[in-house]
């Protein structure tokens, strides 16, 4: 689509923001942002005090040994100062992002607090209301705006001719192009093509024909695929890890700028990186020597910024028009918590794809193996999280985390390998659990379940072994897949009470915490409440009990302390 528009970025870090460690990260990114100017509140106080005694970078070096033009130190209380420098920031041709660093006083015309701490989080009070009023030659009541200053601020007028300007070029451009002018109102609206519903439908359908064993980080490649082929505004990338997370595909090369303009850049060269270069390459591309010279980069390769990325999406799916999705490890979740949770808040669609997501991931250890993150990512309100036990599942998470335009998703994928699970029906997977085997599919007619196994992601496979153990000793028990939590909690009652009825005691089985399990009055988890260790996986799922032989033992017991 190319409707210009004219947008200019303003963001307004105060000094305690800007020494944060992930503010420098995205400092750094931003340097491809020439539209975006950051005015730097510079008052030298933080709620403890002086900053003085704990902050000695030099602000103005370092932004720009990374790249950004630096104006200032301005009086940012003065209001004149700060428009001269916002329009010579506007005049910069070179395609930075600038800085202006602005020297204020906090408090400022507060006779006694001014300049201290107390102004940054205290209400003032009554009596020191009255001063600073008085100190500022400010007479007027609370709340109350002068008329003259109002009309200084009033830009109702000029932005309502500013919109019908933008109107009217719009209306040309929809003219001379209906099909790209209706595609954009149809993605700034945040709305799903029409075909969307076939692309999914297709997605899963796919996945069960061939109902391959894979990785669930492969499955969701497969997807990726699929959607990315069909959804133009699904917009990816990985924090330093792209061969790991497998979040590009065919339809998604890398994002590139021109050294020297810092323009994105149309057709670039398929780029081969070698070994530990922040792309890694990708498994499934089938793309030649040139992009063709339309495609602009739809994978971002935000480098290891995982808060970076995950606030960078957010702003995106502010911003909209596109789909921000972005990988990572699942332990490293922990970096992108905040703006995890600030997404759930806003009520906006970004997917965070997390994979090597438990033990399964092997000799990296308990550093990298993930224990408390699946249950830690559930407690998050209005964040829908997906643990899927196969290609299919991870097909139906995808398109139920691309519906979900109020709310954003989280994918926890496998490392290793998991079986395909045979299902009789695929409607029940969107409702985030769903019946997968009961005893007559494996021989066991006419018997009512004695239990229910609720497993997860790649434990589903496991809970299928120790159905069929049991079995052998005429124990019948269901199995329920519950690839989400978020969205099995949900379903009406009557749903849930069809998965998992009432008086039949229940099994979880997760690489996890146990304590989220509890709340479906289960009489077992087998699950992990220590950290992992460093072990191939095999060793390790044998070490904490994650065989069929222990699921099906614990099922037994469960059972005996019935009776």
């Amino acid at each position: 689509i190319h409707l210009g528009r004219d947008f200019e970025g303003r963001v307004g870090p105060a000094d305690g923001v800007a020494r944060e460690l992930d503010f420098i990260r995205a400092q750094r990114l931003a340097v491809r942002l020439g539209k975006l100017i950051a005015l730097y509140d510079d008052n030298g106080i933080s709620i403890d005090g002086q900053v003085k005694p704990w902050f000695i970078d030099n602000t103005k070096e370092r932004f720009e040994a990374h790249g950004w033009n630096v104006i200032g130190p301005i009086d940012g209380n003065d209001a004149k100062d700060v428009s001269k420098a916002i329009a010579k920031a506007k005049k910069n041709g070179d395609e930075k992002p600038t800085l202006i660093i602005c020297r204020t006083v906090i408090g400022k015309g507060s006779p006694n607090r001014a300049g201290t701490a107390k102004a940054h989080g205290e209400a003032l009070g009554a009596d020191e209301i009255k001063l600073t009023r008085d100190a500022i030659g400010w007479p007027y009541p609370a709340f109350e705006i002068p008329a003259e200053v109002y009309a200084d601020w009033d830009g109702k007028a000029r932005g309502a001719k500013e919109e019908a300007a933008w109107n009217e070029r719009f209306a040309a451009y929809a003219n001379a192009y209906p099909e790209l002018a209706a595609e954009f109102t149809r993605r700034m609206a945040g709305e799903l093509p029409k075909n969307f519903h076939q692309i999914a439908l297709d997605t899963v359908v796919s996945a069960h024909s061939k109902a391959e064993t894979v990785a669930s980080r492969k499955a969701s490649q497969i997807a990726l695929e699929f959607f990315t082929a069909g959804l133009p505004e699904m917009l990816g990338g990985s924090a330093d890890l792209t061969g790991s997370n497998l979040t590009n595909t065919k339809s998604t090369p890398a994002l590139r700028f021109d050294a020297k303009t810092g323009a994105v850049v149309l057709g670039a060269p398929v780029e081969t990186p070698k070994q530990g270069a922040e792309d890694e390459p990708k498994p499934d591309s089938t793309a030649k020597n040139v992009e063709p010279p339309h495609i602009i980069g739809r994978h971002i390769n935000y480098g290891v910024r995982e808060f970076g990325m995950a606030a960078i999406m957010n702003g995106i799916a502010l911003h909209g028009g596109y789909i921000p999705y972005g990988g990572t490890f699942l332990t490293f979740s922990d970096y992108s918590r905040n703006a995890i949770r600030m997404a759930a808040l806003m009520k906006h669609r970004v997917i965070h794809v997390f994979t090597h997501d438990s033990i399964g991931l092997g000799e990296d250890g308990p550093t990298h193996q993930s224990i408390e993150h699946a249950a830690s990512l559930r407690l998050i309100p209005n964040l829908d999280v997906w643990r899927p036990g196969d290609t299919a599942e991870t097909a139906v998470a995808w398109a139920c985390a691309l519906q979900n335009a109020r709310r954003p998703s989280a994918l926890l994928l496998s490392r290793q390998n998991i079986a395909y699970a045979p299902k009789k029906d695929l409607a029940d997977i969107s409702k985030g659990a769903y019946v997968l085997s009961e005893p007559a599919d494996i021989g066991l007619k006419g018997k009512k379940p004695q239990a229910v196994l609720i497993a997860t992601g790649s434990e589903v496979q496991l809970a299928m072994a120790a159905q069929k153990l049991l079995a052998d000793r005429k124990i019948a028990v269901r199995v329920v897949s519950m690839p989400s939590t978020s969205v099995f909690d949900r379903q009406s009652a009557a749903y849930k009470a069809s998965v998992l009825p009432a008086g039949v005691p229940r099994i979880a089985v997760e690489m996890g915490v146990t304590d989220g399990w509890w709340k479906y009055g289960c009489a077992a988890v087998v699950g992990i409440d220590t950290f992992g260790e460093s072990a191939p996986a095999p060793a390790l799922f044998k070490h904490f009990g994650f065989t069929p032989e222990n699921v099906a033992d614990t099922v037994r017991a469960a059972l005996a302390r019935k009776k």
